[in-house]
């Protein structure tokens, strides 16, 4: 079966909204019409960044998502918003459990289970990051780890459920550190999930999700990378505040 390669920008807290439609309008200059035959791409601005995106990124093939959502439909939760918000905004996509939030915010699998299934609920497509700290890999709880969020995290949700769900493989001790897991590690983990998901939810789901690598993709390894059997994409942080990166990681997404 063929994935169509994701490239999905997060931009973190990061570009104000005049600095993120300039952005926008740099990548549309970038990458025009390559989204037709070739990677899906989307980018993922702070949540007050959101509409100077959606509003530049209009009639072209970027799209626009949030970084985090709320599974609440309204109500007293400060700080958060809901899907309908998002999707009121402009969104198709949202970032779901980024190690960012785990490690800052008091994430868990469970939280990213409620967050997942409202997410889905109200179409929009689910970026769910899983991935392990550098203590996890070294002390070899890896598997069990990464295991337990994909498990937990989309614990009672259907095949059908997994048509709007993406997966973001996140080593943890290589985002933001300039390390990245070889070709060859990526892969063996992306495998991994992929076995995960057919034994939660049978062959031809798991065959149909797509995994993205969220470890630090640069121009410079985004090739290697992306020709992994398994490896359908990449979640890009540092390198997707410059247009002139992130478009090459899309134009290697074509090779």
């Amino acid at each position: 079966m063929s994935r169509r390669i994701l490239i999905a920008g997060n931009w973190k807290m990061n570009k104000t909204s005049a600095e993120g439609a300039a952005l926008v309008k740099e990548l549309k200059a970038a990458i025009p019409c390559c989204c037709e035959n070739g990677p899906e791409v989307l980018v993922c601005p702070p949540f007050l960044t959101i509409p100077a995106a959606v509003a530049e990124a209009k009639d072209s093939c970027i799209k626009v998502g949030a970084q985090n959502v709320h599974w609440a439909a309204n109500g007293a939760y400060t700080g958060e918003c809901s899907t309908a918000m998002l999707k009121d905004a402009g969104c198709t996509h949202v970032i779901i459990g980024h190690s960012e939030r785990r490690q800052y915010f008091g994430e868990t699998d469970e939280t990213v289970n409620q967050r997942t299934k409202a997410a889905v609920a109200a179409d929009l497509v689910a970026v769910v990051c899983v991935g392990e700290t550098l203590e996890e890999r070294e002390n070899g709880t890896m598997k069990q780890v990464i295991d337990r969020q994909v498990r937990v995290g989309l614990a009672d949700m259907t095949a059908a459920d997994m048509e709007k769900v993406v997966i973001a493989y996140e080593p943890v001790w290589a985002i933001g550190t300039g390390k990245v897991a070889t070709d060859e590690q990526a892969q063996e983990v992306h495998a991994f999930i992929r076995e995960v998901l057919a034994d939660v939810f049978g062959a031809a789901t798991a065959e149909a999700t797509r995994i993205l690598y969220g470890g630090s993709m640069k121009p410079g390894n985004a090739a290697g990378l992306l020709a992994q059997k398994d490896i359908d994409g990449g979640l890009i942080g540092g390198a997707a505040l410059k247009a002139e990166d992130f478009s090459a990681i899309v134009k290697a997404a074509l090779a």
